[in-house]
């Protein structure tokens, strides 16, 4: 199974909804393709989106979810991990995992999710306590760290492609998210916050620029080193939102070309941990997708079977451009093409 994350350690770059949209076109692209969602934040806006948004009762869909006997989302897999952390055996990942396509038709038949849950930050303190238990002759971290892998590894025969979605914080259940993933996107926008947000992001998974050796030790590239796990590589980075018009607003191009800078030194330095070799291969522009994706969004409706005219969002009705949802559509399967 190919695993690839979406992730910035700064919020508000737009990363949910090009979660939702990219994974919607490439499902409807590659309809033989069994794939599977999961969301690994405690908002869980992706699962949201997935079953319906808020014109479609997706909030209601997702406590439905978490209503059922033992309660099927993410919240619900580390619940069933807490009493015995470091135990895979009879690890059943069905009873998790919902079809988002029978709440929301406008999602493609072929994924699968693995819901988020707000139960997470409950969860959240008794997750980093088990993981820094320390057991003589067990690695406590990565036991802990795996337990995303090791769901993965129990459905990894019946899936082909997995998707993770994020939330910006470097807890512990965030941590457990980038250790399945085998590539990372990270979207940003043309601000000085999401150039620091590229940097915190290499700092925090790899290690780079860390105050002292202290820190060093103890990063999480370290310790998935230790325990003899691969790190995540970042696969591309997504310039999101850059402008209404057709080309690149003027004013975003100094940010712009700040953060190509900082990536082409770090890809330089470290070849490793990028799956691109220049700067021009892993980056994409995305232009903001205006009313179209407000309506996408309210309506829980990816671009790949979403149709123009007027739409009731709001309990208004809100017209959709033909020209623009198809350029919009255009934007999406380009960026979804860029995955594998």
């Amino acid at each position: 199974m190919k695993v690839l994350g979406f992730w910035n350690n700064k919020g508000g770059t737009g990363k949910t909804s090009l979660a939702f949209q990219g994974i919607c076109t490439f499902a409807a692209q590659h309809s033989d393709a069994r794939i599977l969602v999961v969301d690994v934040c405690p908002q869980a806006n992706l699962s949201e989106l997935m079953l319906g948004g808020q014109e479609n009762q997706g909030g209601v869909n997702l406590l439905t979810l978490h209503g059922e006997a033992g309660r099927r989302s993410i919240g619900g897999y580390f619940q069933t991990r807490l009493p015995k952390p470091f135990d895979t055996s009879g690890l059943s990942p069905n009873g998790f995992i919902s079809i988002p396509h029978h709440y929301n038709a406008a999602v493609p038949s072929n994924i699968r999710l693995l819901a988020g849950d707000p139960l997470l930050e409950l969860q959240a303190n008794a997750v980093s306590t088990l993981a820094n238990t320390q057991i003589p002759g067990t690695d406590s971290w990565a036991k802990v760290v795996c337990w995303l892998r090791d769901f993965l590894e129990a459905c990894s025969d019946h899936f082909d492609y997995c998707f993770v979605d994020m939330n910006p914080s470097f807890s512990m259940y965030t941590q457990i998210a980038l250790a399945a993933c085998d590539r990372l996107v990270l979207p940003v926008t043309a601000d000085d916050s999401s150039r620091r947000g590229i940097q915190n992001a290499m700092s925090l998974i790899y290690g780079l620029k860390l105050p002292s050796d202290v820190y060093a030790q103890h990063n999480f590239h370290s310790r998935m080193t230790a325990a003899g796990l691969p790190s995540p590589k970042v696969h591309m980075v997504a310039k999101n939102r850059l402008t209404q018009y057709i080309n690149t607003a003027k004013s975003y191009a100094a940010v712009l070309s700040g953060i190509a800078f900082d990536l082409d030194a770090m890809v330089k330095d470290n070849p490793d941990y990028f799956t691109f070799s220049a700067v021009s291969e892993g980056t994409y522009e995305i232009k903001d997708f205006q009313t179209a994706g407000v309506v996408a969004f309210a309506r829980g409706t990816p671009f790949v079977s979403m149709h123009s005219g007027s739409l009731s969002v709001a309990g208004q009705r809100v017209k959709v451009d033909r020209e623009q949802l198809d350029q919009n559509r255009d934007i999406v399967v380009e960026f979804a093409s860029r995955f594998w």
